[in-house]
């Protein structure tokens, strides 16, 4: 069975979650497999040496779950995105819309150091508002953001059209 016939079938979907009307795509039956986690971090880690990163960065909280194992499978380092009010440091901020609301996004202002190619890893591919706004802490930082990976990619969302660095690697492994 391939990679993408296991994952769509591991992933559990849970009807007016957070909110009516939204099906949350939920990876905890993926992180329950450690075989599958490998060989997602495998299929990343081969896509990612296309791109010579010099770090990756998971936005909170799922994107944490594949961010690091990937960063460490490439030797390279991490660094977190998180939800304004989490990071105890000098950071920098970016807001964003959700399918279901709007959020800020926060990273630590000595997280990146200037021209370095960074990978952003999150779950999900929605309305592209998250990763536009990791893009613009990166460009903030002065970094060059160059792919963006996922789990799942929701094309009725319409993500994919929506993000605004058009020079972005943006891979998903499902699609729904």
């Amino acid at each position: 069975m391939d990679l993408q016939t296991k994952l769509r079938k591991a992933v559990r979907d849970i009807n007016d979650f957070p909110v009516k009307g939204i099906i949350f795509r939920d990876i905890t039956p993926v992180l329950q497999d450690i075989s599958l986690v490998n060989e997602i971090i495998e299929c990343f880690a081969q896509r990612a040496e296309e791109e010579k990163i010099d770090k990756i960065v998971g936005i909170e909280a799922r994107g944490f779950l594949i961010g690091v194992p990937l960063a460490i499978k490439l030797n390279i380092p991490f660094a977190p995105i998180r939800k304004k009010g989490k990071l105890p440091s000098k950071k920098v901020e970016a807001a964003y819309n959700l399918e279901y609301g709007s959020a800020i996004v926060e990273i630590h202002e000595d997280a990146i150091k200037k021209g370095e190619r960074i990978l952003i890893i999150d779950d999900l591919l929605a309305t592209g508002g998250t990763v536009n706004a990791a893009n613009e802490l990166i460009g903030k930082l002065e970094g060059v953001a160059v792919g963006a990976f996922f789990l799942i990619e929701l094309e009725g969302m319409h993500g994919r059209d929506s993000i605004k660095n058009k020079d972005l690697d943006v891979f998903s492994i499902i699609k729904y």
